[in-house]
């Protein structure tokens, strides 16, 4: 069955490349009219090159202003809002909780958790303006599972799904669904990133860790950017018009996510 989302239109954060610029060629596909924002300028530039259809702005997405401006750009070009995709996140540091800075704490929960707050506060008003919509927030497996020396980021992903599960409570009169996705380790330069920050940690050479890490999901392998981008697109379409409040994994069914023997 055809996902038609024509007409549609979509904010989707940090999609300048990764998981949100397959987000955002995934809407765009399927019809949406496609607005994304980055904290990246080169990536942006980039975009602007190979997917002049969809527009963008630069924005940090834990600063209140930048939101702001972001939105003032995004309805300017938009005209109005039906989704909302709260991507941007970062990995944050890999070190146990007693060697975990002040700075690197706020900084992981601002842009995981606050980002989505200062987004969605502005976004609801202009999903109650088109009638209703579809909000999907960006947790993660670690939103559901633990993981040690990462507390900022998993702290940051669980709250995401708390958050997700009151908003869809709060909005379902107004036609609003929201959900979380929690993907699993996912291909790509941010995976590359963190395997190489957990080998320097735990004295653990990458390729051990990579193989750790495949054979505790079920199904024996990373997800990619576009498994992730399915699910965003079928929640977001009339095909998901009775999902809300959940918690979506797309992770290969993720066992753990301890990566140490």
């Amino acid at each position: 069955m055809k996902i038609d989302l024509s007409g549609k239109r979509a904010l989707i954060t940090a999609g300048a490349s990764g998981i949100g610029y397959a987000i955002a060629k995934g809407l765009a596909a399927a019809g949406a009219h496609v607005h994304v924002c980055d904290i990246n300028s080169e990536l942006l530039a980039r975009l602007a090159q190979t997917d002049p259809a969809i527009g963008s702005s630069r924005a940090d997405v834990a600063d209140e202003a930048s939101v702001d401006r972001l939105f003032e750009e995004a309805l300017a070009k938009l005209g109005g809002l039906d989704i909302m995709v709260n991507n941007a996140g970062i990995a944050g540091p890999t070190k146990l909780i007693e060697d975990i800075e002040d700075a690197e704490w706020r900084a992981t929960v601002d842009v995981n958790l606050t980002g989505q707050f200062y987004c969605t506060r502005r976004a609801v008003p202009l999903l109650k303006q088109a009638g209703g919509g579809s909000i999907v927030n960006l947790s993660s497996a670690a939103g559901l599972l633990g993981l040690p020396m990462r507390a900022p980021y998993v702290a940051a992903k669980w709250a995401v799904v708390g958050l997700t599960k009151t908003l869809a409570m709060e909005l379902g009169a107004h036609g609003i669904r929201v959900n979380a996705i929690c993907p699993g380790s996912v291909e790509g330069d941010r995976m590359v990133r963190v395997l190489a920050a957990e080998s320097q940690a735990l004295g653990i050479d990458t390729e051990t860790l990579r193989h750790n890490y495949v054979k505790h999901t079920s199904l024996r392998s990373f997800v990619t950017a576009d498994d992730i981008a399915n699910m965003v697109v079928f929640v977001c379409s009339d095909l998901g018009a009775r999902i809300s409040g959940q918690a979506l994994s797309v992770d290969g069914h993720t066992e753990t996510l301890v990566a140490r023997d």
